[in-house]
């Protein structure tokens, strides 16, 4: 085979943190080095106390993963969004989602540490089981100098408004 059907994607985790952030500007560079297309993969799922009385209507997990994908794609991209880049939010524990997607990759792109867990651990559980268990290369961002708290700031705007 030869061409775009060849080529293995580069998968990056997106959770709107600022090494996520970090790690899809990463994922855009090593893909276009790697002549791949990009795949940014928010995961999502229902609370473990859900029991369907709430009405998702007024809040969703799906939707709120889609808002947080795009606010980040806005937030690292803000001039221009690269030309193979794909967005999908899949319903699952992020380690999992990421694990299986793996299996298909070129590469896989994480930020360290996310939105949850302790702030003084060097990385968090997402990655750790990604490191452990991913079924391609893993390259972990621990984030850019100086941009961590501006790529936050932005992604809030961005979440915001994500039209901006």
């Amino acid at each position: 085979m030869d061409g775009m059907l060849d080529r293995r994607p580069v998968i990056v985790g997106v959770d709107g943190s600022p090494r996520s952030i970090d790690a899809l500007r990463k994922a855009a560079e090593m893909a276009r080095l790697l002549d791949a297309p990009i795949t940014a993969v928010t995961a999502w799922q229902f609370p473990i106390t859900f029991d369907g009385s709430f009405p998702t209507e007024i809040w969703s997990p799906e939707g709120e993963a889609e808002r947080i994908l795009s606010a980040a794609i806005v937030t690292a991209f803000p001039d221009e969004r690269p030309e193979r880049l794909t967005a999908v939010t899949i319903a699952g524990p992020a380690a999992s989602v990421l694990i299986t997607a793996s299996e298909n990759a070129s590469m896989l792109v994480l930020g360290s540490r996310g939105r949850g867990g302790f702030a003084g651990l060097l990385l968090g559980s997402v990655s750790t089981a990604c490191a452990q268990h991913a079924r391609c290369p893993v390259l972990l961002m621990h984030g850019s100098p100086g941009t961590t708290k501006d790529s936050a700031a932005e992604t809030r705007r961005a979440e915001r408004d994500p039209a901006m």
